[in-house]
């Protein structure tokens, strides 16, 4: 199988792929806590992994995946310890950076796979502005909204994936279970509040959110099993989007346009 890791390829091998017009893609994740049964590079890792294995699902499409984006926007979980956070401004910097260097190595389409909840909004925003500004398709998603059906139909004690759940925590029992403190399940157990009325706003800390483990969700109910049936689901909507040309035709220029018209 051809090589999918950017990091262990050299530079003449990654400007032979980008002259293959070969798809980048971009895992961002967290460094944060995870309750006392997960490390706190978990959505980190699961976003590589998951971006790895759509890579190998795309069959002979040119895809190489860089080294997950280790840190996002974590200031609500800052209350348990283990995290390490970005701002706005700094998080759309590197973003930035990132694609002109992509641009700089001859490489022209950009996918995020993203595992963190709190970087869904900048990420909306910022791959909007990136397409934009340099003209390429930037495309992100976030691993859960692949394929949410199949996973709420794995799962067995709550719809979709929450936090240091039964859906994170069956994901490393697939990829590694060493990294579950199996003995701290119990311990992982909280009772949060309802959530927030739907269509409001506002800074909540994961104190507030999920009082005492940090967890939401019930990690309990994790398996091996469901992890790689949510590996499955997640893998094959992921190469599927790789291989859609609706997402890869390139962004308009709006601001030319406009001055076109004048």
């Amino acid at each position: 199988m051809a090589e999918l890791r950017w990091e262990r390829m050299t530079g003449p091998e990654l400007k032979a792929l980008a002259a293959r017009d070969a798809l980048a893609v971009l895992p961002i994740g967290s460094l944060e806590q995870h309750g006392p049964h997960l490390p706190v590079w978990t959505d980190s890792a699961c976003a590589h992994a998951i971006a790895l294995r759509g890579a190998a699902a795309a069959g002979d499409l040119p895809v190489v995946v860089l080294p997950p984006m280790w840190m996002g926007l974590s200031e609500h979980h800052l209350p348990f310890g283990g995290t390490i956070t970005l701002d706005h401004a700094t998080f759309h910097a590197v973003l930035r950076c990132v694609v002109r260097s992509l641009l700089a190595d001859g490489f022209r389409r950009l996918l995020i796979v993203n595992g963190h909840g709190g970087n869904i909004d900048p990420l909306a925003v910022s791959t909007r502005e990136l397409a934009v500004e340099f003209g390429i398709p930037v495309v992100v998603t976030t691993w859960p909204n692949l394929a949410p059906k199949a996973i709420g139909e794995i799962l067995t004690t709550q719809p979709g994936i929450q936090h240091a759940c039964e859906g994170e925590t069956s994901l490393w029992l697939a990829l590694d279970p060493a990294q579950v403190r199996t003995d701290q399940l119990e311990a992982a157990i909280s009772n949060p509040p309802p959530n927030p009325p739907a269509g409001m706003v506002r800074f909540w800390s994961f104190e507030e959110r999920a009082p005492r483990t940090g967890v939401r969700g019930d990690p309990r109910a994790a398996t091996a099993e469901k992890g790689e049936a949510i590996l499955a689901a997640v893998t094959q909507a992921l190469a599927a989007a790789m291989r859609d040309p609706a997402l890869w035709s390139t962004p308009d220029d709006v601001w030319s346009a406009g001055r076109a018209q004048r």
